[in-house]
């Protein structure tokens, strides 16, 4: 665990002169304060308008009735183990920060304090949870015209993929080299470990996994790829698109979440002890999943945040529309990969890339948890048939999820009323501003013909 001290010594070792104060807001964009880099050797207190932390993705703020009239301040407290120096910018460093309350508490609105709620409950328990995420993104031509679509980036000779011949194939790291490398450095300066990477389905589509670890660390983790790739990817005239659904004809973009729980020695509890590799699951393995498919579809708009996110929703695409499990089989939505005993894990297939990291984790961890807490029993597992053949299970799109949400007593009893209510809140508003638009598919349809 850094210190003070510790960051005080790089500061003055590598000669930073100012450090970016940054928190993960609902929506987990990055907000905060320019400090210089001496005033936060010293432990300079840092505080900001608390409304900021319920800031909508459209730059409105959350009703006077949920933050309150006053726009009062919480204090910024930094997170030492956080501090990078920005490759790109060698003498700026940041810092993520927690947003504390006055009398010292974790503010109720502020995401990472609630993944830092369900981890305490773990702990207490004497449990830690093992988490790697998959995120998908697409790479655009970084031209400025985002409101009216996006334009295939430009390879060697001026060529531009159309269509999926290329996925999974490597040659897209040869068209794009100097960009990959770029990425791939910044990465390793920025201690983001990643495991591999890949073309994914859609032209100009691509996936890259972090190595499993600590669900805190990596949902900072997700925070911190989702600025490097963006500024790397700008370095090269590229746009990082992590929307769930940037194209209509096209694969939508995850962030597929891969769990597990390791006891005080370390041992995985989803596999029994044992001599053979592979184990038997354990009664805490179902548990676990039969929470997520008891509990997950009332906390779907925190896997599914925005209107678009829904899109991704779409039968016979890999993005999962009911509760369903199984092994090895990618049309449900939790999945249990093979492995040996000690990797048994659950993959959560329901967030979006657009998810808050945050969020996402503290919603499967906070089912699971409480599947294992009343020992509960999952379905029968669906492993050799086509999963869209059950009955949807999750809201239609984002209003209904929202009421679901709003409605549903075991979600607030595992976030608690405040949050949820914000989180409504915040929902409801960029809803409300997105209905305001007028789209394409209304002008193309009903113009000459309504």
């Amino acid at each position: 665990m850094s210190s003070l001290k510790h960051v005080a010594e790089l500061i003055k070792k590598n000669k930073i002169t100012e450090v970016e104060c940054l928190f993960p807001t609902i929506n987990a964009t990055l907000r905060g304060k320019l400090m210089r880099a001496h005033d936060f050797a010293e432990g300079k207190e840092l505080r900001i308008a608390r409304a900021v932390i319920l800031q909508t993705i459209n730059g409105e703020y959350c009703d006077d009735h949920v933050i309150g009239a006053t726009d009062n301040d919480t204090i910024l407290k930094p997170d030492y183990s956080t501090f990078k120096i920005l490759p790109w910018q060698p003498q700026r460093a940041w810092v993520l920060h927690d947003c504390m309350n006055f009398d010292g508490s974790p503010s109720e609105h502020a995401p990472r304090n609630v993944l830092k709620k369900v981890l305490a409950q773990y702990q207490t328990l004497g449990l830690q949870p093992v988490v790697a995420p998959e995120i998908e993104f697409y790479l655009f031509k970084r031209d400025g015209q985002e409101a009216a679509g996006f334009t295939p980036p430009a390879m060697r000779g001026g060529s531009i993929e159309l269509e999926r011949q290329m996925a999974y194939s490597l040659n897209s790291t040869a068209e794009m080299r100097d960009f990959w490398q770029a990425l791939q450095a910044a990465f390793d300066a920025l201690e983001i470990r990643t495991d591999t990477w890949l073309h994914e389905m859609a032209p100009n589509q691509f996936e890259i996994n972090l190595l499993h670890g600590n669900a805190l660390k990596l949902a900072d983790d997700v925070v911190l790829f989702k600025h490097t790739l963006r500024e790397i990817a700008a370095q090269h005239g590229l746009n990082a698109v992590f929307m769930a659904k940037p194209l209509a004809d096209y694969d939508g973009s995850s962030m597929h979440l891969h769990q597990s729980i390791v006891d005080a020695k370390g041992n995985n509890i989803f596999s029994d002890a044992t001599s053979n590799n592979i184990g038997n699951a354990t009664p805490e393995f179902y548990a676990y999943i039969a929470g997520l498919q008891n509990y997950m579809a009332d906390l779907m708009p925190l896997m599914a945040p925005y209107f678009n996110s829904w899109r991704r929703y779409a039968l016979g695409t890999q993005a999962p529309v009911n509760l369903q499990w199984g092994h090895d089989n990618r049309t449900i939505g939790l999945r249990v990969p093979h492995s040996v005993a000690a990797a048994r894990r659950v993959e959560n297939r329901f967030a979006g890339s657009d998810a808050n990291p945050y969020l996402a984790m503290a919603t499967s961890l906070a089912c699971g948890l409480r599947g294992m807490q009343e020992k509960l029993k999952p379905t029968a597992p669906v492993d050799d048939k086509d999963g869209y053949e059950f009955p949807r299970e999750i809201a239609i799109g984002l209003e209904s999820a929202i009421t679901q949400l709003k409605q549903s007593k075991s979600a607030r009893e595992m976030f608690g009323n405040e949050f949820i209510d914000a989180f409504c809140n915040v929902k409801e508003i960029e809803l409300a501003h997105f209905m305001y638009e007028v789209s394409s598919w209304d002008r193309r349809y009903l113009a000459l013909q309504v």
